[in-house]
């Protein structure tokens, strides 16, 4: 099977709204019909998980294009909405970075840093370094709570205020830091810590 992220928008349609082949449908049944037989089990499992695994690539690129036309700022549900799907399910912490335009249009996305179940190390030089690789006039930063708590520790505040001033070295302006926790997301923007 060929990697999700790497597919075209009309090749992802094209597979999640594929007519399962008769091999898989006679699966699906024996799935249906027998609840203790594993393996038919599993490969309906398998066909469910790629293809919402497709539908949520598709609502990430579609989120990701309506940011790119116009600023994020001023509507801020789709950020939201964009950090949920990303990274609201993954169950290790990661760290992301939205560069933006002057008009506060995304650039681009990327995950910086991968961590484990409780920690990410984050390097502010890194984060400075690839905004001003992609021209970022601003950025939005974000990461994870695997937990299931948006409550931001004192390592996220101690790592705002140090992304805030090393950014403002450069004259990149840093607009928010969220923390996503499955379908919550915690903005220090609109709680006043940033």
């Amino acid at each position: 099977m060929k990697k999700i992220s790497s597919m075209s928008r009309a090749q992802l349609t094209s597979e999640l709204v594929a007519v399962p082949q008769p091999t898989m449908i006679a699966e699906l049944s024996a799935a249906l019909a027998a609840p203790y037989d594993m393996v038919a089990r599993a490969s309906h499992e398998t066909l469910v998980q790629r293809r919402l695994a497709i539908a949520r690539e598709l609502l990430l690129r579609d989120l990701a294009e309506q940011m790119q036309g116009r600023s994020v700022l001023s509507s801020p549900g789709i950020v939201r909405d964009w950090l949920r799907l990303h990274c609201g399910h993954v169950e290790h912490e990661v760290f992301l970075a939205l560069y933006l335009d002057a008009r506060n249009c995304l650039i681009e996305a990327q995950e910086l840093f991968r961590g484990t179940l409780t920690h990410t190390s984050v390097y502010p030089r890194e984060v400075v370094k690839a905004a001003l690789a992609r021209n970022a006039a601003s950025l939005i930063v974000a990461h994870n709570h695997p937990s299931g708590s948006t409550t931001p520790s004192q390592a996220d505040q101690m790592l705002t205020t140090m992304l805030k001033s090393a950014l403002e070295l450069v004259e990149i302006r840093l607009n928010d830091h969220c923390i996503v926790a499955g379908s919550e997301v915690l903005s220090f923007a609109e709680q006043g810590m940033l």
